[in-house]
């Protein structure tokens, strides 16, 4: 498969402290299925950033979609970004928005005529299976409920990656394994999928997928070959 990301001795600082991530380097390829691993505060968010162009690098290259990142000019960054879907660890749902508006969103403000959004939004509530509560807004909603409006709103655009951060952070378990296999239909439809955690229950769910650790702001296994024992645990 083609690499659809790929990070040469990337370094990244937040103003004048030590860094956060240190000669980074690894590839990602289309259509592929990872695991992010490690500890809080290892790096897995400022990472996950730099995926979906919320920072650039201090230092080094990313290439995303085969071009530079970090030397976009910002009138091309929109254009980037809409081919990339984020769910955040903390939903950031709009909560004056129905849900039905809250997975609108992304297709209003690429500018598809609103006949046309009805459709594809009705749809995404059916594959998250929430059909009847399309027009409950935000607080109203379960932990649960409003993550998969999340996953929702983030693929409704048919992303050519997914970048998630904790996904499963405020579920039970039994919706953290119905979340996860929502984000492997998504793959098996040919998007790139990369999924941050520290839950090693959840790494062997998807039998093919491929792991990568962070430590201490250094990706440690940059082949996404690193494997864990069935049942869970770092072994």
């Amino acid at each position: 498969m083609a690499n659809i990301v790929q990070f040469e001795n990337v370094g990244l600082r937040y103003g004048t402290g030590a860094e956060t991530l240190s000669d980074v380097s690894f590839t990602l390829s289309a259509g592929a299925f990872y695991f992010l691993t490690g500890a809080s505060g290892a790096g897995k968010t400022s990472l996950l950033k730099l995926l979906y162009l919320a920072q650039r690098p201090t230092r080094g290259v990313v290439r995303l979609f085969g071009e530079d990142a970090g030397a976009l000019p910002r009138k091309r960054l929109p254009g980037f970004r809409r081919r990339i879907g984020v769910v955040f660890q903390d939903f950031r749902l709009l909560p004056h928005l129905s849900a039905y508006d809250n997975i609108a969103l992304p297709l209003r403000v690429a500018g598809m005529p609103e006949g046309e959004i009805e459709a594809p939004v009705r749809e995404m509530l059916a594959w998250v299976g929430l059909t009847d509560r399309g027009r409950a807004k935000p607080p109203t909603l379960s932990g649960g409920e409003q993550q998969r409006i999340a996953i929702a709103r983030a693929v409704i655009t048919r992303p050519e990656m997914l970048v998630a951060d904790e996904p499963t952070g405020n579920v039970d378990p039994d919706m953290a394994e119905r979340l996860l296999h929502l984000f492997d239909s998504l793959n098996r439809l040919g998007t790139t999928v990369v999924v941050a955690t520290h839950d090693f229950h959840l790494l062997n769910r998807i039998p093919n997928a491929r792991m990568m650790r962070i430590e201490k702001g250094r990706v440690l296994d940059p082949t996404g070959a690193l494997r864990f024992p069935p049942g869970g645990g770092e072994g």
